[in-house]
C-alpha cells in the first residue's frame, strides 16, 4: 500500500515538473521552434501582371530583385547623391525597393517624381519643395505613393492563421514607424508558423531576416504594387 502511494506521488510530481518545464520552454522559445508544432502552408497568390514581359510576374520579380540585392551585399550608407542614385555597392532600406522594382521593369524614381509633381499637397515630407535627388528614397514619400497607387492591406500578423497570412504575400511592401522608420519587401521564405521573413537593408548590409514581427517600431503600412 505504501509502495503504491509512493508511486502515485512520484508520478504526480513528475507530471507537475514536466508541465512547469514545458511552460518555461514555451516562454523562452518561440512556438514555431517547439517540437511537435505543425508547419503552416500558406498558398501563394497568383499575380497576373508582368511589366517587362519576361514571363515572370511582378511580385515574383520583386522578391528576386530584393534577393539579388541581398546577394550583392551593398553597405548601408545614408548619403545624398546629386544624381539621385547611389552606387550599387551602397544603399539604405529604400534602395532595396527601387532596385527590386527595377528588375521587374519599373522606374520607381520617375513614378514617384511624377506623382509628386502632380499631387504635391499629398506629400507632406516634400514640404512643397520637390527634390528628385532624394524624394524617391524617403520612406514617408514611398508610403504616400503606395497608398495612392497600390493596394493597402492588413497590418495585423497572426502566426498560424492561414487566412491572415495569405494576405502577407511575397513581393508585398511593409513600412515601419519612428523611431526606427523603415521599409522592406516581404520574402517568399516563411517560418513554420507561416509568418514571412523580410528583405531589407538595416545595416551593415542588405539581408533576409525574421523581423516582420520583431522590428522595434510598429508597422505603419502594408501594400501590394501594382494594383491587380
Amino acid at each position: 500500500m505504501k509502495t503504491s502511494i509512493k508511486f502515485i506521488v512520484v508520478c504526480t510530481v513528475m507530471v507537475i515538473l514536466g508541465f512547469v518545464i514545458w511552460t518555461g520552454i514555451k516562454w523562452i522559445v518561440p512556438s514555431y521552434h517547439l517540437p511537435f508544432v505543425p508547419s503552416v502552408h500558406v498558398p501563394q497568390l497568383f499575380c497576373s501582371i508582368d511589366k517587362d514581359n519576361d514571363g515572370v510576374n511582378d511580385l515574383t520579380e520583386f522578391v528576386e530583385g530584393a534577393k539579388a540585392e541581398v546577394s550583392r551585399k551593398p553597405e548601408y550608407r545614408s548619403v545624398y547623391y546629386k544624381d539621385g542614385y547611389p552606387p550599387e555597392t551602397e544603399g539604405v532600406c529604400t534602395d532595396v525597393i527601387w532596385r527590386a522594382m527595377r528588375d521587374a521593369g519599373y522606374d520607381l524614381k520617375s513614378l514617384v517624381d511624377k506623382d509628386i509633381r502632380e499631387n504635391l499637397s499629398q506629400y507632406p515630407r516634400v514640404n512643397g519643395k520637390p527634390d528628385p535627388n532624394i524624394d524617391f528614397r524617403r520612406v514617408p514619400n514611398l508610403m504616400v505613393f503606395l497608398l495612392r497607387n497600390g493596394t493597402e492591406l492588413t497590418k495585423k500578423i497572426k502566426p498560424g492563421d492561414v487566412e491572415n497570412l495569405y494576405l502577407w504575400q511575397p513581393g508585398d511592401i511593409v513600412t515601419f514607424d519612428y523611431p526606427h522608420e523603415h521599409i522592406a519587401i516581404i520574402s517568399n521564405k516563411r517560418r513554420p508558423d507561416g509568418v514571412p521573413y523580410i528583405l531589407h537593408n538595416a545595416g551593415p548590409t542588405a539581408s533576409e531576416t525574421d523581423q516582420l514581427e520583431s522590428w522595434p517600431s510598429p508597422i505603419t503600412g502594408h501594400f501590394r504594387f501594382p494594383r491587380f
